[in-house]
This record gives structure tokens, sequence and C-alpha cells, in this order.
């Protein structure tokens, strides 16, 4: 098996092996990856977290060892909650932007430095990494990122990309998508008894999963809908206050904290 991770800030995940294909998902940095197949520029890959597969550029990728990917599985990582993070290569004196929910493997907290293969990492900006776990703040900080199909960052991100980055960094992994995020947790039957962290789904007139928000407050959703945005939520769905008008069908509430 051949496995691999990134080391650069994102790597994009497409539908099909070329640079005009849809863009289905990404890759942020230090997260791990299997290789399934290789074609000429290209790597048909499954991701770590979550399972899912597309293709990206086969010069995006660094590849690890079998040793190190079980390694990386294994150890917990610590994850960056800066919507910025600055890290340098020793090695070159480089430096690279990284987003917010990417993954420091092998971090040692008091040199704030970390590893991939021969690759030697200090993280230059103070991070406060797994002290955070205010979900509230954590979300607020992403109001009016764009929304992009396929996006997992604060320049883009869809609905399901961003509850999956924002917990994340509270140490839960969720999957990719919203139709599969649904089936996890525990049911919230009532809304007058949701909570701060609850994630609500919505669907479409075939009763399919289309949307997930967070819960930050009583009666109070933050998603990514044209743009990440505070909405209104009641028992029917969401309520858009710039336009008057229900956006999004409430289906089901579900508990993961």
């Amino acid at each position: 098996m051949i496995y691999g991770i990134s080391e650069i800030s994102i790597i994009s995940v497409r539908k099909e092996s070329n640079r005009q294909s849809e863009m289905i998902s990404q890759i942020l940095f230090g997260e791990t990856l299997q290789i399934i197949e290789e074609a000429k520029d290209w790597c048909y890959i499954k991701t770590t977290i979550d399972d899912y597969e597309g293709w990206v550029n086969s010069n995006s990728i660094s590849k690890i060892s079998d040793i190190d990917f079980e390694k990386l599985s294994r150890e917990k990582q610590h994850i960056v909650t800066n919507l910025f993070n600055e890290i340098k290569n020793t090695r070159d004196n480089s430096t690279t932007i990284i987003p917010f929910g990417s993954s420091l493997p092998n971090f040692d907290l008091n040199q704030n430095s970390f590893s991939i293969n021969s690759n030697e990492y200090k993280l230059i900006d103070v991070d406060k990494g797994d002290n955070i776990k205010d979900i509230a703040a954590l979300t607020r900080s992403f109001i009016n990122a764009p929304y992009l199909w396929g996006g997992r960052n604060i320049f883009g991100i869809d609905c399901s990309g961003f509850s999956q980055i924002i917990f994340k960094t509270l140490g839960i992994t969720l999957p990719r998508d919203a139709r599969d995020q649904v089936k996890i947790g525990t049911t919230v039957n009532f809304i007058g008894d949701t909570q701060v962290g609850d994630l609500a789904f919505f669907d479409d007139t075939e009763g399919n999963i289309t949307h997930v928000g967070i819960i930050i407050e009583q009666n109070k959703i933050i998603h990514s809908h044209v743009k990440v945005r505070v909405d209104k939520l009641d028992q029917q769905g969401i309520y858009n206050t710039e336009f008057n008008k229900y956006t999004h069908k409430l289906r089901i509430i579900k508990r993961l904290i």
C-alpha cells in the first residue's frame, strides 16, 4: 500500500483526473491519504480523515512510509485553530501559510516544531490549538467566508466542510458529506432542547439531506449558504431575515458533544 501526506496548504480533490474537473473536496496541510491508483500526473486517493475518494495531482503529494502512516494514524495530531498559520521549513527557511484545521504531525509543543519525512518545520504563530473548546467562537471566526462547493478553508467552504473542520478541532471526526454526518450522534427531539454545538440537518423535497449547520445559541444557527452566516432557526427551518423567507427545511437535529 502507498501512502501520502500534504505538505502544501491545500490540495484540491477532483472528480476526474484533469484540472477542469469538478472539485469535490480538499486536503489540508498535514492530512494523510492512501494512494489507490497512479495514472500519469494524477493519483486516485482515499483520505484518512473521512475515506473520501477522488483524484489529486501527483506532484501535490509527499509520499510517506507504511510505518510513518501507521504512526500518524495512531497518534493524536495537533490541529491549528488560527484562521492563518505561518510555518517555516528549517531546512531552507522557506515559509508557508496553512489554514485553520491543518494537522501538525509529530508536534513538539515545547519547541513549537514538527516534522514530515526529512523536513523539519517550526510553527511561527502562537496557536490556541487544543486549549480552545468554545465552539461558538470557533465558528464565528468564519463569518462571511464565501461558499465553495468542495471547500474546507476560510477562502471557500461548503456546509459540510464547515461542520467537519470545526469538529475536527474538537477532536471529533465527521464524514465529509451532510448525508453521512446525519447518521452519527443522538437525536434531539425538540428544538427547545438544543445546545451549542448541535448539528441541524435539512432536506429537499424528496427527503434527501442536502444541508447542515451548527447551532450556536437558542434559535440561532451558523452555516455556509452563499457565505458563512448566522440565521434564525425554528421548527420549520432556517429563516433568512435579509430575504424574509425560509431557505432550508429542518429535518433533524443531532448531538455529538
